[in-house]
């Protein structure tokens, strides 16, 4: 089995966000790989900033990391009915970067939240945006941890077993269209 590189980008910042704890989940089922984590605390989006500073190195970075990966994991928590400001500013600056990383990219979505749909709006509105970049972005299966604050064990792993299994479906998914984007 062929090892990617796989990025990961949580839209959660705290420290204990069971989106970040999903997004490394998946990177290990998805192994092997070597994996990255991207980190979003970036500078509020501004085209005042823009325009006299150019584009943030952090945000460079994150372009950069997008560009480089085979593939992207993508988990959002659900912010009042919608993806989180954090992940939507990582959008919006990503969009100002030249070479658009996201292009034929390889995106898997996933979502984990306090609540019983699990994300499922942050899941739809996170895909909404993607669309504009043009990624090959998975249409499924879906995987969204519902009541996330108990999903996970003490090491981070998801406990409940239907879960675990949808999630090594969309990895294995996510794994066959890296190989067919690098045929």
């Amino acid at each position: 089995m062929a090892q990617y590189s796989l990025l990961g980008i949580s839209g959660a910042l705290r420290s204990g966000s069971t989106n970040t704890m999903l997004v490394k989940e998946a990177a290990r089922v998805f192994e092997p790989a070597s994996f990255t984590l991207a980190d979003l605390r970036l500078p509020l989006y501004d085209g005042d900033l823009e325009a006299s500073g150019g584009i943030p190195a952090s945000v460079q970075t994150l372009a950069d990391q997008i560009a480089a990966a085979d593939a992207v994991v993508i988990s959002g928590p659900e912010y009042n009915k919608g993806i989180s400001g954090v992940l939507k500013n990582a959008l919006d600056w990503v969009s100002r970067t030249e070479g658009a990383p996201w292009v034929g990219k390889p995106v898997a979505v996933l979502s984990a939240a306090a609540g019983r749909a699990g994300g499922e709006r942050t899941q739809v509105m996170l895909r909404n945006c993607l669309v504009a970049f043009q990624p090959r972005l998975l249409q499924g299966p879906e995987v969204m941890i519902a009541g996330s604050g108990s999903a996970f064990d003490d090491s981070g792993q998801l406990t409940n077993e239907r879960s675990v299994e949808g999630l090594r479906k969309l990895m294995s998914a996510l794994r066959d269209e890296v190989a067919r984007s690098q045929a």
